[in-house]
């Protein structure tokens, strides 16, 4: 199998290394094309895989073709490539906000098949949560395909199209909520008397652990919270001040707003 990656970016590279890190497949079988020498001579150096500076070059030659572009570059890459992409060709799309409509119909192929997906920065470290939307194109094999692709990041789940917006909001934005909320208790904690990079380590941790204890215990989240509430207790007293600072609103009209902007992208 070969799988082309126009963008290689951050995202492309970490999509890139999971590939080949978990066998998927070669470095050799992987080519990307970029605009930025740097980007190119970094994906050549760190990862082994081919490179182009004419996106024609990638587009036309590959299995499954990844578009890593920025969305207001979204049309004029996908124009620029649209005639030599072979038919079979699956398109797996990164590009935030760019529905499957409009990648049919700036594509002009109604037989395309077509992917949106929405990976996070996780991703970088093998811990990402992808949603993964096809179109009516992609047999199941195909489908499944996709998804062992994308669990090579972390994991990865079929949604429909209308839940895009809520993804973005709740996983592919929110790792810049979720390092703020470190962030905020690393201050505090060295303004209670702990060494910086200490602070940091203790909260992130925390937040790891947390996160793994939600996914393998299957409890439900306020059911984890009241394990560690004890009456009259440390955790409770500052339980407390966080529904009184509106901690649970704070984060869901943030989330809203997150949509908002995705919906109108």
């Amino acid at each position: 199998m070969k799988i082309g990656f126009i963008g290689a970016g951050n995202m492309a590279s970490a999509i890139m290394g999971g590939l080949i890190s978990n066998n998927y497949v070669n470095a050799s079988d992987i080519c990307t094309s970029d605009k930025s020498e740097a980007a190119l001579e970094m994906a050549k150096n760190n990862l082994g895989v081919n490179t182009f500076s004419d996106n024609k070059e990638v587009a036309k030659s590959v299995d499954v073709l990844f578009l890593c572009v920025k969305p207001f570059f979204a049309e004029d890459v996908i124009t620029e490539i649209r005639e030599v992409v072979k038919k079979e060709t699956i398109i797996v799309s990164i590009i935030a906000g760019k529905s499957l409509d409009f990648l049919k119909s700036t594509f002009k192929n109604e037989e395309l098949k077509i992917v949106r997906t929405m990976p996070n920065t996780p991703a970088l470290v093998g811990e990402a949560m992808v949603a993964i939307c096809p179109n009516v194109t992609l047999s199941e094999e195909e489908k499944d395909m996709v998804v062992k692709m994308f669990e090579c990041l972390g994991k990865g789940k079929i949604v429909t199209e209308n839940l895009m917006d809520a993804v973005t909001s709740v996983s592919g934005s929110s790792p810049a909520y979720v390092f703020m909320f470190i962030e905020a208790m690393a201050d505090e904690a060295v303004k209670l008397g702990m060494a910086r990079n200490d602070a940091y380590v203790f909260a992130a941790q925390a937040v790891y652990g947390s996160a793994k204890l939600v996914l393998e215990t299957g409890k439900h989240p306020g059911e984890l919270k009241d394990m560690v509430c004890s009456p009259k207790g440390t955790t409770i007293a500052a339980v407390k001040v966080l529904e009184e600072k509106g901690f649970r609103g704070a984060v869901m009209d943030a989330m809203e707003a997150c949509a908002e902007v995705s919906k109108n992208m």
